[in-house]
């Protein structure tokens, strides 16, 4: 049988590498401005802009969805080709994906600093930028599978696995999570409400770092670090047994976001078991990795990609011990809303992700440039002083957690909180949040000097596009295997159609499992008659607290602590929140939880607060909001947005979108008196009226205050 030539596309992967080269140092310059915010609030230059609630959810999704995304299809197409020992399937589909990709990118960086977001964390892009991933992931999926068709290698080896695993379960919990209805070009209110929006979101949440910071890195590291060592993967029954379980056992996990919620606790109760059970695969995956390595630690020493791969496997290894450990009830008690989540995340986003993506970057743009690596000596600084900023990251953000989760909880001796003023908390920990910007400074100065030392290997030299190859095209003949125990699997790789088909049904169980009951078993969501639909007002208020980010700094759900019903009240029930799309319960609390706070203090509080925070919390390191003040709010709206909330279900009176506006007017009238009473003049129709008013009405229901409702219901 004759040798088949072909071509490998080159021109892609690099492309996708500078990609992820740019959007790395732009996500982690945004973060690093994110962190110093928390110190030195001024630095939002005083734009409404550049705020902490508005640029943190452009951080995260540039660290993820650009560079990390950039640096996984990067790794795919590279290793996908060599696999497969064929092209991809269309040139066409790997443009349009490259484009399309970093137009969808540019989208968030407009769209997010402008307040256009869900408030969905890791979701937060609007319906139309939704309606473009999906197509382009299908892009991406039909030219992946379409390679797979054409393949000359019968075997699909076990890093595509991961790579078939992630494009399905990323299209199953997009979908799914991106269930909104639009009222406008960038407006639109989830379908799902309050409890059941939690589990959606924390169900997408949790297994969006799985399937996509998780699993087709695992698939790139099965690909590149048996190639760098030079070594064959250490076993394949650990790593068929790693990426089953792993897939089977991930998707249940999202629930442990929620615990102590008004979530059911059947649903936490599964989360937590899943999560005790993830250690085994994940730490499978670890192990068949670092054991690849068995007989070329020497090489470690020398090859500063080996280096990168060695601590990227670490970091994994210790960001799936941790996650299983917060998962548990009594830890997630004092870890949850605090910094200790942060430093969690970032061991693994730093150092699995990161530093998997640098090794990956120093392997391979010198081999599809073939040349050597500009310069040993910088890639080796860049190993220690990235490894140097992880360290001053993670460590004060550990610190700085630890002392969030004990103050909160302290009590005198007498029996009464030791600190009463949330603020207390906030000023202790300002130290740590300075020296997690030095190590976030001095990771991002290693980035730098990569991005500087890669560019300099490709300007000097010219760059392979099509990497001539040959091999022998596919034979019908089936191949026995000798061991039996590994024959059923041998056939499942043959078949790529089955195995996608398999792997959806496997992730589909969980997910089932956790929300049906959830979204079909009234009892799962008790209501409370007294809980009443938000006034127009309110509502246009709720969608200005979303707009502004103010869920990235404070909670809105009380959990049944007695340090927390001290501090806030009345702990929260799931019938509080059958009217809210989306959920509002926030993951971190750099400021007090606020689900409480209606009728706490008075209007002219809120203003003040709001146009000079520390006027009313001396420290504070909110930034003031002035915008507020100036800007007429658009009530052009009300009238879809009613219509949008009786489409969900929301108890309208038939007609009230008609009327809506009057009602609107007559409590923006009622607070703005209530204001110039206080020596305050503003007038009605400003943005800050509807936000007071908002704010006024959170956790007043189950007091029925009538004053909240709708004066014509």
């Amino acid at each position: 049988m004759q040798l088949e030539k072909f071509t490998y596309d080159n021109k892609i992967v690099r492309n996708f590498g500078i990609a992820t080269l740019v959007w790395g140092i732009i996500g982690m310059t945004v973060g690093l401005l994110v962190a110093m915010q928390l110190f030195k609030p001024a630095l939002n230059m005083g734009s409404q802009y550049t705020t902490f609630g508005r640029i943190r959810p452009l951080h995260t999704n540039a660290v993820i969805f650009a560079f990390v995304g950039n640096a996984i299809f990067m790794g795919v197409y590279y290793s996908l080709q060599r696999l497969l020992k064929a092209r991809m399937f269309s040139d066409v589909l790997s443009k349009i994906h490259f484009w399309g990709w970093q137009l969808i990118i540019l989208s968030a960086v407009i769209t997010l600093p402008l307040g256009f977001t869900t408030s969905h964390e890791y979701a937060e892009l609007e319906w139309p930028i939704d309606i473009a991933i999906t197509i382009i992931w299908v892009v991406f999926g039909v030219n992946m599978f379409g390679t797979i068709f054409k393949r000359r290698e019968r075997h699909l080896y076990v890093a595509i696995w991961f790579y078939i695993a992630t494009f399905v379960t990323i299209a199953v919990l997009h979908i799914v999570n991106s269930f909104e209805l639009p009222i406008s070009f960038m407006k639109s209110y989830y379908v799902y409400a309050g409890v059941q929006d939690a589990l959606v979101q924390w169900w997408y949440g949790h297994n969006a770092v799985a399937f996509f910071l998780t699993t087709p890195y695992l698939g790139m590291m099965y690909y590149f670090l048996p190639k760098m060592a030079g070594r064959p993967v250490y076993s394949y029954k650990l790593s068929i047994l790693h990426f089953w379980s792993l897939i089977f056992i991930y998707i249940w996990a999202g629930p442990h976001h929620l615990l102590y919620t008004s979530l059911p606790g059947w649903a936490q109760s599964l989360g937590v078991a899943f999560s005790i059970m993830l250690i085994a695969p994940s730490w499978g995956g670890m192990i068949n990795g670092l054991l690849t390595l068995r007989g070329a630690w020497d090489k470690v020493r020398e090859d500063v990609t080996l280096k990168f791969m060695v601590v990227a496997l670490t970091a994994y290894g210790m960001a799936t011990f941790e996650g299983p450990l917060l998962s548990l009830k009594q830890i997630n008690g004092v870890a949850h809303f605090t910094d200790w989540i942060v430093a969690h995340v970032h061991v693994g986003a730093l150092g699995w992700n990161g530093f998997l993506t640098f090794g990956v970057l120093y392997w391979l743009i010198p081999r599809i440039y073939k040349t050597e690596l500009y310069s040993k000596k910088l890639a080796g600084f860049h190993f220690w002083i990235g490894t140097l900023g992880i360290l001053f990251y993670a460590v004060p953000m550990y610190w700085a957690g630890f002392t969030q989760g004990l103050m909160w909880k302290e009590f005198t001796p007498e029996g009464l909180l030791k600190y009463p003023n949330f603020l207390a908390t906030t000023l202790q920990i300002i130290p740590m949040h300075i020296l997690r910007s030095i190590g976030g400074t001095l990771y991002l100065t290693g980035v730098i000097v990569m991005t500087y030392n890669l560019a300099k290997t490709m300007l000097g030299a010219k760059l392979l596009a099509n990497e001539p190859a040959e091999a022998m095209p596919l034979s019908k003949v089936v191949i026995e295997t000798s061991s039996a125990d590994k024959a059923w699997h041998r056939v499942l790789e043959r078949k790529p159609m089955k195995f996608m088909v398999l792997s959806l049904i496997i992730i589909l169980i969980g997910g089932m499992v956790e929300m049906m009951p959830t979204f079909t078993i009234q009892s799962n969501v008790p209501t409370i008659a007294s809980v009443k639909p938000y006034s127009a007002l309110e509502l246009q208020g709720r969608d200005l607290y979303i707009r502004e980010g103010c869920v990235n700094c404070h909670s809105q759900t009380v959990r049944p602590f007695r340090s927390e019903t001290e501090r806030y009240g009345e702990y929260s029930k799931a019938g509080e929140f059958v009217y809210d799309h989306p959920f509002l319960w926030g993951s971190k609390r750099t400021g007090p939880d606020l689900h409480r706070v209606g009728g706490k203090y008075s209007d002219a509080w809120h203003y003040n607060h709001l146009v000079d925070p520390t006027s009313m919390s001396p420290g504070s390191i909110m930034p003031p909001y002035p915008w507020l003040i100036e800007q007429k709010l658009d009530i052009t709206t009300t009238a879809s947005k009613i219509k949008a909330m009786q489409i969900l279900g929301v108890p309208y009176p038939e007609g009230y979108d008609k009327r809506a506006n009057d009602d609107l007017k007559v409590q923006a009238e009622k607070i703005a008196l209530d204001l110039k009473q206080n020596n305050i003049k503003v007038k009605s129709d400003r943005e800050i009226v509807a936000i007071i008013a908002y704010l006024q009405r959170l956790g007043t229901d189950i007091k029925a205050n009538k004053e909240t409702i709708p004066s014509n219901q």
